[in-house]
């Protein structure tokens, strides 16, 4: 059937019965969760997935209109990405415009003094519950302090400023890959030819998917 939905197109909060539930196995950070689940004809089918704390990303636009993107490799993909200075809420409680803000701190030792939503998204919905808050920062300069320290797969990173086009070209073009980034540059390129950054969400909008600590 083709059409206009017979519902207003917004995705509707649902969940479908469980009948049993366990958790194979259970990482630092992330774990692997096996549900059964009663279908709508009655059967269960059983449902493998990946149980995500959630996690926030930040495009850094600049007073040039650049991007702040880094490099970073990513093991299981085996490629070095370019991307934008993205983590996960792991800290309990903590609010996800805080998590981002510290996320540029950490990362790119930047501070952005105008934040706002620019979109929700979830990364891999049929296998992994893990959901994306995507901030455009704007009115950045230099943290103060000491930079933090970076390790690991992060101490190999390098950092650039990048026109939006650029970033839009490359993702098109099949050139770069990070999800944040690709879908961070696609939505503020369509905001810039909408209605402007002035009718984003505020920073602090509510977000169902990991609602912020009262």
């Amino acid at each position: 059937m083709t059409g206009q939905p017979e519902r207003p197109l917004a995705d509707v909060a649902m969940a479908w019965e469980v009948t049993a539930s366990a958790v194979p196995f259970e990482g630092k950070k992330t774990s692997i969760r096996t549900d059964e689940v009663v279908m709508p004809d009655g059967s269960v089918a059983t449902r493998d997935y990946q149980v995500h704390p959630g996690s926030v990303a930040v495009l850094a636009l600049d007073d040039q209109d650049r991007v702040l993107v880094l490099s970073q490799y990513r093991h299981p993909v085996r490629e070095k990405l370019w991307e934008i200075p993205a983590g996960l809420l792991d800290v309990p409680g903590e609010n996800p415009l805080h998590a981002a803000q510290r996320e540029l701190y950490e990362e790119a030792h930047v501070k952005a003094e105008d934040w706002r939503v620019l979109v929700d998204m979830y990364t891999t919905p049929g296998g992994c519950d893990e959901a994306v808050r995507i901030f455009l920062a704007r009115d950045l300069s230099e943290a103060e302090g000491e930079r933090f320290a970076l390790a690991e797969e992060e101490a190999d990173m390098e950092f650039a400023r990048v026109p939006l086009a650029e970033l839009v070209h490359g993702a098109l073009a099949g050139q770069l890959h990070n999800n944040c980034l690709v879908t961070g540059a696609l939505a503020l390129s369509a905001t810039l030819a909408g209605d402007g950054v002035d009718a984003l969400r505020p920073a602090e909008a509510d977000w169902p998917a990991r609602p912020f600590p009262a």
